[in-house]
């Protein structure tokens, strides 16, 4: 036999050595198995809700098949999570075979079952992995929540929630004319997203300024993939019949569009009034008021507004079609990120809209208007249609906009200024707007009624007020 035959016998033989090697298993207590998790945690899911499901990768990394001797759900049948792998249910799987280099699914679903506590409660379980003598266990964690679930409800009379389970609109929410739902402090609201929160009669959110007492409206959906998603839920909306609402310390977020309000432009008190609230993360708009009756202060407006048309839709806060309305220590801005590329201006002001122009008076002391990153250079724009009176004035702003803002009056204004807010990091999904050391916002406000900010921190803390919706401590 010649060399070069050799050769080719030595080669052929590893070549047939090697593939008997990938088709057999690998039965060394050193073979790898790769999870992509060693604990999966749920948020909170409601009782009787299963939640989304997650899923956990399980790879073979040798260059041989892998039999996975067995793959058991601790809890067994009466767990609360159930197990599926590779599509199929159980919750006990045995001599699983891997070929090499690849992978199998793991889909993990969690349904709470109710208990008799209205707090959060801890539910834990495990899966174990066994092969080749090894033995993982991967950790599951979720907390559970009892919940008031609502189908279609109708508020026909005055009515009062208290904080000691929170509720889960499954469909439409109603206030009937004439009632009255109250929310004291702590409520929290999970919406679907086909449930709006519709007021015809009126809706008072009694907060306070410690946060497990502020008031929430929310989506349903808590899990990590969701729960800080804008547009999960449609928001608020006060009818052309409501009247008297007031809201402190509510947190309105992830709605598609926060508050909507029509009509009552001469009410008085006026038709919403918002004390130390928050609108947030909201895709399409923040605020919408249609010739209505607005009273804000300490209120934050921010994070809101994708894509839509001017006066209509994607910015923070829009004033259409003539009103009432008074803004003060009020912050508004947006930062485009990947959820609102912030193509509009963060205040939109016009008598215009819903058929014909009407009267418009608006007054904005103490406040801040700005933004960036997006496609609009003007955060603050104010379009008037001639005929009514109109009158919209600003005291005492920090705002950005490149073009001059007409039909307005201005006193003590900073156009174009940096109001410095504590940390703004759209690549991480932050948004601090509180004023840093040396804002310019800091001490520039006029004498003010209101004697704390949003956080319910004192105002003034410094020798006199600051702009916007925080007093900087």
């Amino acid at each position: 036999m010649t060399l070069k035959n050799l050769r080719w016998l030595v080669l052929a033989s590893a070549a047939l050595l090697w593939a008997c090697q990938k088709d057999g298993f690998i039965t060394s207590g050193d073979a790898g198995l790769r999870t992509s998790t060693d604990s999966l945690f749920f948020d909170t899911v409601f009782t009787s809700v299963g939640s989304v499901t997650q899923q956990i990768i399980v790879a073979n990394t040798n260059n041989q098949k892998l039999r996975i001797a067995r793959i058991a759900l601790g809890g067994g049948a009466s767990s609360a999570f159930s197990l599926n792998v590779n599509g199929q249910p159980g919750t006990s799987f045995s001599q699983l075979e891997m070929n090499a280099d690849d992978s199998l699914y793991m889909f993990i679903k969690l349904t709470v079952n109710p208990t008799a506590t209205n707090l959060p409660f801890l539910i834990r379980d495990s899966i174990t992995l066994e092969w080749n003598g090894n033995r993982r266990t991967i950790k599951l964690e979720a907390y559970g929540q009892n919940a008031r679930f609502l189908k279609n409800w109708r508020i026909t009379k005055d009515t009062t929630w208290t904080a000691e389970q929170p509720f889960v609109l499954v469909n439409q929410l109603t206030v009937d004319a004439g009632a009255t739902l109250t929310l004291q402090k702590g409520c929290k609201i999970y919406c679907n997203a086909t449930a709006p929160f519709v007021v015809n009669g009126s809706l008072r959110c009694l907060g306070r300024p410690a946060p497990p007492d502020w008031i929430v409206f929310r989506g349903d959906r808590t899990d990590a993939l969701y729960k800080d998603l804008p547009g999960g839920w449609q928001g608020l909306i006060f009818t052309a019949s409501s009247s008297g609402n007031l809201l402190q310390n509510t947190h309105i977020l992830n709605a598609y569009q926060g508050i909507l309000v029509g009509g009552g432009a001469n009410q008085n008190p006026a038709k919403l009034t918002l004390e130390a609230c928050q609108i947030t993360n909201a895709f399409d708009l923040g605020l919408y008021a249609l010739n209505s009756s607005v009273a804000a202060t300490n209120c934050l407006i921010a994070q809101c507004g994708n894509n839509g048309e001017p006066g209509v839709g994607g910015s923070n806060v829009i004033l259409a079609g003539g009103g009432t309305y008074r803004f003060n220590h009020c912050t508004i801005a947006t930062y485009a990120n990947l959820y609102q590329n912030h193509k509009q201006p963060a205040l939109y002001i016009t008598n215009a809209g819903g058929g014909t122009p009407a009267a418009l008076d608006a007054l904005f002391t103490n406040s801040i208007v700005h933004g960036g990153g997006g496609l609009t250079e003007d955060e603050l724009v104010v379009n008037r249609v001639t005929g009514p009176a109109f009158l919209v004035q600003f005291q005492n702003l920090i705002y950005r906009a490149k073009n001059a803002v007409a039909h307005a009056a201005f006193a003590n204004a900073q156009l174009n200024v940096n109001p410095q807010f504590d940390s703004i990091s759209t690549s991480r999904q932050t948004y601090n707007f509180r004023l840093r050391a040396g804002s310019p916002a800091i001490d520039t406000a006029a004498a003010s009624t209101t004697s704390i900010d949003l956080d319910g921190n004192p105002r003034p803390f410094g020798r006199k007020p600051d702009l916007g919706c925080y007093e900087h401590q």
